[in-house]
């Protein structure tokens, strides 16, 4: 202990708001991936439908679709913060702290993970699209049980990026009041001039993108076998 204390003295100091941080770091994460990846896979999957030769191919949707996309992924998240504190403040109540957070985080990844998950699904075989049309499938039925099974581990691969994305959207956030450990390495890190408090915050979301990504891995491994 003393030895940590010695490499570590702001740091070990402070174990309870580590604890705090990492817990909100991981809400903001977690609500953000529930609700950023349902309407981000949506998206995608409506891009893939009415892209060119899609199965509701429809040039005026696609195109409206495509540019909001670039758009708002073109946007800087620190930028997209501030375009949306009205939005933000009308949604949660208060535009500062973790869940009001969560409003950019989600409005930043939709079309993040959408364009991960159109990437995903254009992979499929267009042969193996073709056969269930031929077999009299629905375009809901191609969707669900050809589009999202073939490309499953693609679909893992784009949501393990996604997550980690997102875990750097929630650091960024914390440091404009949104919490976490974003928010711990800057006011208590940087501010104050503890070198420690910064890294071991930095090393503590290492270990969530790590855990994170090591989950993918081995959900793809299953998917593929």
């Amino acid at each position: 202990m003393n030895f940590i204390e010695s490499i570590l003295p702001n740091a070990a100091g402070i174990p309870d708001e580590f604890i705090e941080a990492t817990i909100e770091t991981l809400y903001m994460s977690i609500w953000t991936a529930v609700l950023g990846f349902i309407l981000g896979l949506a998206l995608g999957i409506w891009l893939v439908l009415t892209q060119p030769n899609g199965l509701k191919a429809n040039a005026a949707i696609y195109g409206i679709l495509d540019k909001l996309v670039n758009i708002f992924r073109s946007i800087p998240f620190v930028i997209m913060i501030a375009l949306l504190v009205n939005v933000t403040r009308f949604i949660a109540g208060t535009s500062i702290g973790t869940t009001a957070a969560i409003v950019p985080l989600v409005v930043a990844t939709v079309p993040f993970y959408a364009r991960q998950i159109q990437n995903a699904l254009v992979e499929v075989n267009p042969g193996v699209i073709e056969a269930a049309q031929a077999m009299g499938l629905s375009t809901g039925d191609i969707v669900f049980r050809v589009y999202l099974k073939e490309a499953l581990p693609g679909i893992i691969r784009v949501s393990a990026l996604s997550i980690i994305n997102v875990i750097g959207l929630t650091a960024m956030a914390g440091t404009i009041g949104g919490g976490g450990l974003g928010n711990l390495a800057i006011t208590r890190g940087y501010n104050r001039f503890q070198t420690d408090v910064t890294i071991v915050s930095t090393i503590i979301i290492l270990i969530i993108v790590f855990i994170s990504q090591a989950i993918a891995d081995r959900l793809v491994k299953k998917v593929e076998h």
